[in-house]
């Protein structure tokens, strides 16, 4: 995939986020802080953080990781939903990271690590409790927030990288992989020689193969996790084996199908438009699932 078919892509993307989202504002109730830098990267290192008006002290905070297949998007094409998740009682953190193909693989998960590293240094003065947090994301971002979780919790992944995960310093309490990628290792393996991760991979499948494997690196301390896709993903056959591979861990976690063979507007990253009924119904029972966890934490 050359440089100009990642520009159709970036151009194709946003004309559909832009519909989407056409005649949105920042929602009454909601406090927002923007374009704070965490990184050393003065345009992509940027992130806002979302919460209710009447939050006065640090709250379970939702870490969002977007999507975008690695060579598109940025937080504002995610500050609505995000912003929608602060309205079910959350502190949200919502950034922007290096793209692809301008920066190739290990760029956006240290940018993801960054983040992480900022929130244990500064999270409490906006409103997010470092000892709460959750993780979100969705497609390329699905893979990123798999990856990194694995990160956190497994020392032998950790080994394969030059970076310092703060896995020490915060506690990630569940995730929400939504229509994601997660066996990446599999999904390499069978790709394409054009396919869009070779921009994220620098056209070479072999050099990055190891760290990219995250499924290899899944233990029984990943954060529980639900897990969602919808009948028109076109990555929902990732989905499942995910969900089987942290049943078989123990790990607790949910999976849910949303949409019918005949909602073909029910597809890849549905949950995104705040609009639509399903998105709504998805957020809720995620957000309702992170509640639990902390319900359950509270009574231990």
């Amino acid at each position: 995939m050359e440089g100009n078919r990642a520009d159709e892509f970036r151009k194709s993307a946003q004309k559909s986020d832009d519909a989407r989202d056409a005649g949105l504002e920042t929602p009454d109730d909601i406090v927002r802080y923007d374009n704070i830098c965490y990184g050393k990267d003065n345009r992509w290192n940027l992130l806002d953080v979302y919460h209710q008006k009447e939050v006065d002290a640090p709250r379970p905070a939702i870490v969002s990781i977007h999507g975008g297949g690695w060579v598109y998007g940025d937080k504002e094409r995610y500050q609505y939903y995000c912003m929608n998740l602060a309205q079910r009682g959350f502190t949200v953190v919502n950034f922007s990271y290096r793209l692809a193909p301008e920066h190739i693989f290990p760029a956006a998960l240290e940018d993801v690590n960054d983040v992480f590293v900022w929130i244990a240094e500064h999270g409490r003065q906006y409103q997010i409790d470092t000892d709460r947090l959750f993780v979100v994301g969705d497609s390329a971002g699905g893979q990123l927030a798999s990856q990194y979780l694995a990160l956190l919790t497994c020392k032998e992944y950790r080994k394969l990288f030059d970076f310092t995960v703060p896995h020490d310093r915060l506690t990630v309490l569940g995730a929400g992989l939504n229509c994601g990628l997660y066996d990446t290792k599999r999904f390499i393996m069978e790709a394409e020689e054009d396919d869009i991760i070779f921009h994220y991979l620098n056209h070479d499948r072999e050099t990055y193969l190891d760290r990219m494997d995250t499924f290899s690196h899944v233990t029984e301390k990943f954060p529980p996790s639900f897990i969602m896709t919808s009948c028109h993903d076109f990555l929902y056959p990732y989905a499942e084996p995910m969900y089987q591979l942290l049943q078989e861990l123990g790990v607790p976690c949910r999976y849910r199908v949303y949409g019918a063979s005949d909602r073909t507007d029910v597809a890849h990253v549905f949950h995104l438009d705040i609009r639509l009924a399903e998105a709504a119904l998805c957020n809720d029972e995620e957000c309702e699932f992170f509640r639990s966890i902390l319900d359950t934490q509270m009574h231990n």
